[in-house]
């Protein structure tokens, strides 16, 4: 909105040299005889208005250089602008204030005053001269005409716009008007209104105003061709073709084509299999004819990215040196013999042999014992580079084979992205948590897994991502798990299983005095001399307050300790030095968790102690039995698993059929009733490894001879009371020793496996091997010789009517 100018004198009466206070404007240029709304939120900027109200209204406009600058100084403010008048003021709810101006005539800063509130600046009119000339009348027509031909390409200029410039005739104000509604840059409009001589002002305006009308033209001349090369109804595509127009006509290098030339420098450098390269050729050249912008584009890019990153044929070159290596094996961890020497077997087998498949080792042991780590370790020992994939609650086949590009958003599998982002061929890949896996409708990961980790097919594997065999053969897979029985019988097939069993208490105090206590002294900002962790405190530590086959838990404990030992440093000084007590265990860690000694401290009728293997190591597992007065009935409770609810049946069964050598009345399953329960009801049990234990707990409660509480015993007992052999031998010893038990009664047949028992733990445990449940009674219960027990002469025992096929199972004794 415009309204008619003054005369000069009227304008310039009284105004040789004003104060005003000043506004600066950001992407804004107000002129002379322009209404417009302002919306200002600075401090400095409503001080100037309200100074401007409390005095004459006026104020003077002018444009920032640099639209961003939120505090402007002298320096970020043009010179020259325009004095406005303030018409109506606003104040809105948040704390903005809305302005309406009109611009009044043109001025200069001659001076800017200091002034902490506002801007205020002395300002001078600047004159405008020009004379009415035939030029000024041909600038003035062609200005007129060509922003008639500009508003035919703007909807934004009315009819009306034009009307009210069509009847404007003096020319300054034709310029001001027609550049206010024109979409030039700052600098353009500042740079018009700096110009003082009319006819320079509208030649300038004219040539800007051709150029927009230009821009415009070509704009559409693009569209227009653009239109004729696509469909209406491919808007996607429009929008491309319009970019690549729009370069084409500007000139601009073609970003799609020097990619693609990098792309094929790359396919040239890189050194693929026979069938990659033959690939990645074929999707190179459907690139080419694709449009840069288009869906498919990007997939074959990916595609081509995914064959190029790969590593192909990149290796590390392996360190063979048995004896480096043993060093670096027992630097890192300390025992753990077996798959130590199955590592420096496959250095010497390679050392003698060119080419040599990958093993595929499974580390299986209980929780906190370092399978992964010595993961680790086994590459450092190899100079091969490490990279580990957690399967854990992992059940769809895709995440090991990878889905097929047909979706968006497919990927290759985990092998394929480890090895890419690990760079060689050949590098240690632990397959983490292997038994942890599970199935859904969208496959069975485990099942893919079977060509990974078979060495006679992995030199072939094909992700459904990639389409193309890779070659797996150099690579060393190392799984890890903590149940046998979870993993699938063929792919448990295809690998080499390690058992890694539980640390000794020895081998715990071991670990922390050379590893875990010099790792967190250093994780914690402690040195030796702060504290000291004498023998017999990590044995208190490891008995009263760690219950575990590893030594994660004591690890934390160990953490703990050192924690507070650092803020007693911080306390007193770096001199300060505390060297651990039994107080000061409690101090730090609290009561003890976990009680240290025998289960039951005296012998008991109907209580035997047997030994039990769970996830976590071994442990010992009380049995009762108790007789009632009833009718025959038998109940067995404590969450039992099928399997040991039988072997409860077939040791009651061997029971009665011995009543008589064991003065139990023939009849006592008519007139009793018999309960066996294990504790902790709350976990379940199962497995045939408690048979000989429940046919104990049975005899010493119908015969009323307490049970031995030193004595724990395990084994499968058949109808006959041939005592079979179990698995889990080497843990459930070390729980028996861990409970001080004396003496611990095992099948004859597992003597073989004795060998792997520490030659310490042999010394402090008395083993006795027994073949029939005769010889378990006789050392079980409080029984001075066999009068006491048996009540009638030996003789062949009761054979009951059955065909015996049962078969020793080494790892299917398990419970908790």
């Amino acid at each position: 909105m415009f309204r008619i100018n003054r005369n000069k004198e009227e304008l310039h009466n009284g105004a040789a040299s004003l104060m005003v206070p000043l506004l600066p404007l950001r992407d804004i240029v107000v002129f002379p005889l322009m209404v417009v709304p302002l919306f200002v939120g600075r401090d400095k900027s409503v001080n100037a208005l309200e100074k401007a109200m409390s005095s004459d209204k006026k104020i003077f406009l002018s444009a920032q250089t640099k639209a961003k600058t939120d505090n402007p100084t002298e320096a970020d403010i043009y010179r020259l602008g325009t004095v406005a008048n303030i018409l109506q003021i606003l104040r809105l709810p948040d704390g903005t204030v809305k302005v309406l101006v009109e611009g009044d005539y043109r001025a200069r800063v001659m001076n800017f005053v200091p002034h902490a509130d506002y801007f205020l600046v002395q300002i001078e009119p600047m004159e405008e001269h020009g004379a009415e000339t035939v030029e000024i009348e041909a600038l003035r027509r062609g200005i007129r005409a060509t922003f008639e031909t500009y508003s035919k390409h703007n909807k934004k200029i009315t009819q009306e716009v034009l009307d009210s410039v069509a009847a404007i005739e003096i020319p300054s104000r034709l310029a001001d008007t027609i550049t206010s509604y024109m979409p030039f840059k700052l600098e353009v409009k500042q740079d018009l209104l700096e110009t003082l001589d009319v006819a320079k002002r509208l030649e300038r305006l004219f040539g800007h105003i051709r150029a927009e009308v230009d821009i415009i033209q070509t704009e559409e001349r693009i569209k227009g061709r653009v239109k004729k090369q696509m469909e209406k109804t491919q808007r996607e595509y429009y929008l491309t073709e319009q970019m690549r127009a729009i370069q084409k006509e500007m000139g601009d290098k073609d970003d799609f084509k020097s990619e693609l030339e990098e792309l094929e420098k790359r396919i040239k450098r890189k050194r693929l299999s026979q069938e990659a390269a033959t690939k990645v050729r074929a999707e190179f050249k459907k690139l080419k004819l694709m449009s840069p912008m288009s869906a498919e584009a990007t997939v074959v890019r990916n595609y081509i990215d995914w064959i190029l990153s790969l590593p192909w044929f990149e290796k590390t070159k392996d360190k063979i040196d048995i004896d480096e290596a043993t060093r670096i094996l027992d630097e890192d961890h300390y025992a753990l013999e077996k798959p130590k020497e199955r590592i420096l077997e496959y250095l010497a087998v390679q050392a003698l042999v060119k080419k040599i498949k990958g093993p595929i080792l499974c580390f299986v042991g209980p929780p906190g014992v370092g399978k992964t780590s010595l993961a680790r370790s086994i590459a450092r020992s190899m100079n091969r580079n490490f990279i580990r994939v957690s399967l854990g609650g992992v059940r769809d086949e895709a995440e090991i084979r990878g889905h097929r590009r047909t979706y968006i958003g497919a990927l290759p599998g985990k092998i394929i992205q480890c090895l890419r982002k690990v760079k060689s061929r050949n590098p240690v890949f632990c397959l983490d948590e292997v038994d942890k896996m599970s199935m859904d409708f969208r496959g069975d990961p485990s099942a893919a897994l079977l060509e990974v980790l078979d060495p006679e097919q992995n030199f072939a594997f094909n992700d459904h991502y990639l389409d193309l065999d890779y070659d797996l053969s150099e690579v060393f897979f190392i799984t890890t798990a903590n149940n046998l029985h979870s993993i699938p019988p063929p792919l448990r097939d295809r690998m080499e299983i390690i058992q890694m069993t539980g640390y000794t208490e020895f081998d715990k105090v071991n670990i922390a005095e050379h590893f875990l206590v010099a790792k967190q002294c250093k994780a914690n900002g402690l040195s030796a001399d702060n504290i000291a962790f004498p023998e017999d405190m990590l044995f208190s530590i490891i008995r009263h307050y760690t219950k575990e086959a590893g030594v994660r838990n004591l690890e934390r404990e160990i953490a703990t300790v050192c924690r507070k030992v650092a803020k007693e440093v911080v306390r007193n000084g770096l001199e300060t030095r505390v060297e651990l007590t039994e107080e000061l265990i409690q101090e730090y860690l609290g009561i003890p968790k976990f009680r240290y000694g025998r289960a039951e401290e005296k012998d008991e009728i109907g209580l035997a102690m047997g030994l039990a293997w769970t996830e976590f190591g071994g442990d010992i597992l009380g049995i009762e039995t108790v007789v009632m007065p009833g009718k025959g009935k038998v109940m067995i409770t404590g969450k039992l698993g099928e399997v040991m609810q039988e072997s409860a049946q077939a040791a009651l069964s061997y029971v009665r059929s011995r009543a008589a050598r064991l003065g139990i009345e023939p009849d006592f399953y008519q007139k009793l009733d018999i309960h066996v329960h294990v504790p902790e009801g709350g976990i379940p049990k199962d497995g045939p490894s408690a048979g000989i234990t429940m046919a104990t707990s049975i005899v010493s409660a119908l015969t009323r001879i307490p049970a031995r509480s030193d004595v724990a015993m395990t084994g499968e007992i058949t109808l006959r009371g041939r005592v079979l052999p179990i698995g889990g031998l080497k843990e459930k010893i070390l729980a028996a020793h861990r409970a001080l038990l004396k003496t611990v009664l095992i099948p004859q047949e597992n003597a073989k496996d004795l060998k792997e028992i520490p030659e310490k733990i042999l010394q402090e445990i008395d083993i006795e091997l027994v073949e029939h449940m005769d010889d378990v009674l006789r050392l079980a219960l409080t029984v001075k010789d066999d009068s006491e027990l048996f009540h009638e002469p030996p003789s062949a025992p009761q054979q009951p009517v059955l065909f015996e096929t049962s078969a020793p199972s080494a790892d299917e004794i398990r419970t908790h």
